[in-house]
């Protein structure tokens, strides 16, 4: 293990930091010279490694020629000097430090390849804390491998976690902190118990490296309210990830220029769907089209036989209760309007798939209470009636499924555009029978071959969970949302481009959930649809699911772009591979 203690502040004064200098800039800065095991010596160490090896083969000779005196003339060699009793003890002190020298060139070897091991002076605040801890030892993350993560000793001390969260702990964080290590204090109640999210946030964080053995540092802390997630984004936070988020457009879409901001990882992405919007803004714009608007939950029920399960399918189809079981419905919200119910048995089990508009929200929860409503009143007429769960999968959220490719859910969105010969040409460098042609054995008839499920497009979920990303969607709903089918075909005499894409679930809102956010909240102001529209309960969100559409039509027409004139490989290696050296970046 490569531990050691911390060193003193030396006694020459550190050289004056600049004020702008950041905390991260002090670790990597070349006027603070790596610690070394060889600190601790008094003298330099080649001139400590000269004395001793001077001192070893002086003492020795000497004694040596002691011995030999002593057996000629017949004394006791046990009988010593007081000088020979120095110099045996300064034989071995010069033994034991030349059998170390080895050691201790190995040991500054390795503490002198970690930047983060470096001397840092004239640094207050979370800082002082490195000069405090003196008896807490430094682990390296490539140690805790040989234990496998599983030994507890390994563990990292208050500095550690000061040094990734910037947050200095108490003696009080420290209680808490072994507390949650014990198991004693739930890591879960520490938001109730301390009344301070961030710090609830911090605390869990260290408590997380010393049971893995692993450190945190990487991962974002500061500049997050945490406070905002509280009871409605995620539970027992110890961080946020950070996705790059860049923006494609303008996108002329319905009259109207939109900048679609994406959150990704994948180069090439972005500036492929900006290449689409370029070219569907110079032909024109796009249109688009929402066909339904409504969210669907389905409950499953059983009974004693599969008749009394068809009665009860005949009672919720029937049109003549359907104003009854609204009305028990829609109780769940001011937003919440009941639109359709359909029913499919299977054996004594009922699948009921209730739909209804939510306004501006995504509305998951808003039809959940509604089906609740209708579940208690159903049992008045029903009481044999066994409710299983409340959803029963023929929703279906989360999960690729014919019944939304097919009846859709969420936003059906139709959006399309026609694209110009010269801009086919010159801008997205093909030819309108190459687009057509592989629209046809790709998207299509490739599809079919793979037994596709709403798959009949190039990379519809790419750009989907871009923006779902971005503006505060469920990325896992990034499932059924990505549900597309594009066609392309050849119109005016074969001079222009007509694409299309029908996107039946598109499941987005602009209220609830991660919307409310700040990043995501600035992204969905950058598009206009922040919050819920007063004017109009909904059309916040039905904006959103075609500016979704609109952005897909614009991956796919430069996708299959670059695929029909073979320019895939050569954008990817272009853009989405770095040629720059990232293990020297991060030293600069």
């Amino acid at each position: 293990m490569d531990g050691r203690r911390r060193r003193r502040p030396s006694s020459t004064p550190s050289k004056p930091l600049p004020p702008s200098t950041t905390a991260g800039e002090l670790l990597l800065s070349s006027e603070h010279h790596y610690a070394k095991a060889s600190d601790a010596l008094p003298l330099p160490l080649c001139l400590t490694n000269a004395v001793f090896l001077a001192l070893f083969f002086s003492v020795a000779y000497f004694l040596l020629r002691r011995w030999r005196e002593k057996i000629r003339d017949s004394t006791p060699l046990h009988v010593v000097t007081l000088s020979e009793l120095a110099a045996l003890v300064s034989l071995l002190a010069s033994l034991i430090y030349l059998l170390s020298f080895f050691g201790i060139g190995l040991v500054q070897s390795f503490v002198s390849r970690s930047p983060a091991r470096q001397d840092i002076g004239g640094v207050s605040g979370p800082w002082q804390v490195m000069e405090q801890e003196e008896d807490k030892f430094i682990i390296k993350e490539e140690d805790r491998e040989g234990c496998g993560g599983a030994c507890t000793q390994c563990t990292v001390g208050p500095l550690a976690g000061a040094l990734s969260t910037f947050i200095s702990l108490t003696e009080e964080d420290e209680e808490v902190i072994k507390s949650v290590v014990a198991g004693t204090t739930p890591s879960y109640s520490l938001e109730s118990k301390l009344g301070d999210c961030k710090r609830a946030a911090a605390i869990r964080r260290e408590a997380v490296q010393r049971m893995t053995g692993r450190s945190m540092e990487g991962l974002a802390f500061e500049g997050f309210n945490y406070a905002s997630i509280l009871g409605q984004c995620c539970e027992m936070p110890i961080g946020y990830v950070q996705v790059p988020v860049g923006v494609a457009g303008p996108l002329l879409l319905d009259g109207i220029e939109y900048v679609v901001p994406m959150a990704t990882t994948e180069g090439c992405l972005v500036a492929s769907t900006n290449r689409g919007c370029k070219a569907i803004n110079t032909s024109g714009g796009a249109t688009s089209v929402v066909l339904r608007d409504g969210m669907t939950r389905a409950p499953v029920v059983r009974f004693g036989s599969a008749k009394r399960a068809a009665e009860l399918k005949l009672f919720l189809e029937d049109p003549s209760n359907f104003d009854t079981i609204s009305v028990v419905f829609n109780r769940s919200s001011r937003f919440a309007r009941l639109q359709d119910i359909r029913c499919a048995v299977a054996g004594k089990n009922l699948y009921m798939r209730f739909m209804c508009s939510t306004g501006d929200a995504m509305g998951m929860n808003m039809v959940s209470k509604g089906v609740q409503n209708v579940l208690d009143f159903l049992r008045t007429d029903f009481p044999d009636m066994d409710v299983i769960s409340i959803s029963g999968n023929y929703c279906s959220d989360k999960k690729p499924a014919a019944i939304n490719w097919i009846e859709g859910r969420g936003k059906s969105v139709v959006c399309e555009a026609v694209i110009k010969e010269e801009v086919v040409q010159k801008v997205l460098k093909t030819t309108i029978p190459a687009l057509v042609e592989l629209n046809m054995l790709k998207n299509l008839a490739g599809s079919a071959m793979a037994g596709a499920l709403g798959g009949f497009n190039a990379h519809a979920s790419n750009i989907v969970s871009a923006i779902y990303i971005a503006t505060g969607q469920d990325p896992a709903q990034n499932v059924e949302s990505s549900h597309c089918i594009t066609m392309m075909e050849a119109v005016n005499d074969g001079k222009d481009l007509h694409i299309s894409v029908s996107m039946p679930s598109i499941e987005v809102g602009t209220v609830g959930g991660g919307t409310q956010l700040a990043s995501q909240s600035a992204c969905l102001n950058l598009l206009g649809v922040k919050g819920a529209s007063q004017d109009s309960p909904g059309s916040n969100s039905r904006l959103l699911a075609t500016i979704v559409a609109g952005a897909v039509l614009a991956g796919e027409l430069s996708l299959m772009s670059a695929l029909a004139a073979g320019q895939l490989v050569k954008s990817h290696m272009k853009y989405n591979r770095s040629s720059r050296d990232i293990s020297k970046m991060a030293c600069q």
